[in-house]
């Protein structure tokens, strides 16, 4: 009877590991449809978004078969295909937050095996539009490669096997990083890197297109030197190995096959021991902390800050910055958007110190909405808030932690702009726009705060902005926002333009934008004070999330 037993537990154990994988498949479905049932909205930005997706999927597999024949048509695929890569390793690294099922440990409390989790796992990762638009591009780029009937029969086992490598490379390195960037510093971690991801693509597609431009039309050499070396790292030699079968290197072909195998099994080995390690180990957060935590330190800067409540408000509200993912996104993409505009005119050859302007149209934008950020903390807020001049401070404060990052920006990047591009002069007008545009965008971002506020999503994800039927209200706030100040400064705006065709000296700018931009914030800050009392209960209702 022990015998018949015990012959029959690995069974019984293959049974339940088929059962387990079967449910984490069913469960990725789940969440699919449950995500397009939450609300209208999020089911209309899900359908568009898929049908984008496999747009620009379906389109660029086309334009890659369109490229089969042409010279460096396989350096293209090759290209692509490590871009692929990169992209899908990348992915967990920034938008981890954004999908449930990349989270390894919401699963560790559970009696699963990692064996069948990972199974489970790996299936349920080829569910989705994005697994489907990574296989347009793989076939796309398979068939520009390729030619003749070996290629295509090479071509049937390379793109799944290429495709289940982004897979497992994904999954691995999310598994790997799951409780970094579960943290607080890992979500900061992902804001960083993934403006610096988005930096390094701008300016990659920049020196692209500069080596692109021939005049006899497009030119695909200047990939070659890139595809010699990418064209042997898996996954890429997967794909490259199509290519090598249709021009007769069978042993090649069969040699990068086997190193894109190779390369999945050690993905699918370390996936595994880091599924182990997250169900035995113990999580670093549970562990008691040591060290102080009032450690006095930043106490200098704070007594930099007004006195009074005002200056409660803004110390608060910087902290709420720096710690909050989600306003750190905020801050951190005007920052970066400032950053870029002003790398490109530099790249671009149409350098100009004044587009330093359209970042302070960018970093003003951070006070469109100065209450949905605290949720429903906003009730402890406005308990606080009974007369005009409460609601004055407390506006002050947020303001005055806005103004403080965008001046500093603009302060910092601009003389380094002058400096790159040889142009002092326009330093002082293009400092005093700038500071106008600051100011105007802060001060109507007041107006705006009180009389069209919305809710920020509070599900840990600092990707997204606006909670679920508010996206309408975003829109209306944002652009509102932009044509708003572009009209608030276009009195300074014209009289630069005066000075600059008169041939005038153009440095009064400077002090004139700084007084109409502090004109402009105690206007904004004036208005909304009194809207503040009137309309609490409203606000109240549309920043905290339901």
């Amino acid at each position: 009877m022990s015998t018949t037993a015990a012959a029959a537990t690995p069974d019984v154990s293959a049974a339940d590991d088929r059962a387990v994988v079967r449910a984490l498949v069913s469960l990725k479905l789940r969440l699919l449809r449950n995500g397009l049932r939450r609300s209208p909205g999020r089911a209309a930005g899900f359908l568009v978004g898929t049908s984008l997706g496999l747009l620009f999927g379906v389109s660029a597999a086309v334009g890659m078969v369109a490229l089969r024949g042409h010279a460096g048509a396989a350096d293209a695929a090759a290209v692509l295909t490590a871009g692929l890569a990169v992209s899908w390793a990348a992915l967990p690294l920034f938008f981890f937050a954004g999908d449930e099922s990349a989270d390894p440990t919401r699963l560790t409390m559970l009696p699963l095996r990692p064996r069948a989790l990972l199974r489970g796992t790996l299936l349920g990762s080829l569910v989705g539009p994005g697994p489907l638009v990574g296989l347009l591009l793989l076939i796309g780029a398979a068939a520009a490669g390729g030619q003749g009937a070996a290629s295509a029969a090479v071509a049937v086992l390379a793109v799944p096997l290429t495709l289940l490598l982004l897979i497992a490379l994904t999954r691995s390195v999310a598994a790997a990083n799951a409780r970094l960037l579960s943290s607080r510093r890992g979500k900061d971690f992902a804001i960083f890197g993934g403006l610096l991801f988005a930096l390094l693509i701008q300016l990659g597609n920049l020196g692209m297109q500069s080596g692109f431009q021939d005049p006899k039309g497009l030119d695909l050499s200047v990939l070659h030197p890139y595809a010699a070396v990418v064209r042997w790292i898996p996954p890429v030699s997967a794909i490259d190995a199509v290519r090598s079968a249709g021009e007769g290197a069978y042993l090649v072909a069969a040699l990068q096959l086997a190193l894109a195998g190779g390369l999945l099994a050690v993905l699918l080995r370390w996936w595994l021991r880091s599924l182990q390690d997250l169900m035995v180990s113990g999580d670093a957060s549970t562990l008691v902390e040591t060290s102080s935590v009032h450690s006095g330190k930043g106490s200098r800067f704070w007594r930099l800050l007004p006195a009074g409540r005002a200056g409660t408000v803004a110390q608060r509200h910087l902290r709420y910055t720096w710690r909050e993912p989600r306003a750190k996104v905020a801050l951190f993409t005007g920052i970066g958007m400032t950053c870029v505009i002003a790398a490109l005119s530099v790249v671009q050859g149409w350098s100009s110190v004044y587009v330093i302007a359209i970042g302070a149209l960018m970093l003003g934008l951070q006070s469109g909405n100065l209450f949905g950020m605290d949720g429903s903390g906003f009730w402890m807020v406005a308990a606080t808030l009974s007369t005009r001049r409460d609601a004055r401070d407390e506006l002050r404060g947020r303001v005055f932690a806005v103004l403080l990052s965008g001046v500093a920006v603009l302060l910092l990047v601009g003389p380094v702009l002058a400096a790159v591009t040889g142009k002092w002069a326009e330093l002082a007008p293009a400092l005093g726009l700038a500071l106008a545009a600051l100011g105007t965008g802060v001060g109507l971002g007041c107006v705006t705060s009180v009389y069209a506020p919305y809710a920020v999503p509070a599900d840990g994800n600092p990707m997204r902005s606006a909670a679920p039927g508010q996206n309408g209200v975003v829109m209306l706030n944002a652009f509102g926002s932009m044509f708003g100040v572009t009209l608030g400064c276009a009195p300074l705006g014209i009289t630069l333009g005066v000075l600059l065709i008169s041939h005038s000296p153009v440095w009064p700018v400077l002090p004139a934008g700084v007084l109409y931009g502090a004109g402009m914030v105690l206007l904004g800050v004036r208005i909304a004070s009194g809207g503040l009392i009137k309309r609490l209960p409203e606000i109240l209702t549309r920043v905290i999330e339901r």
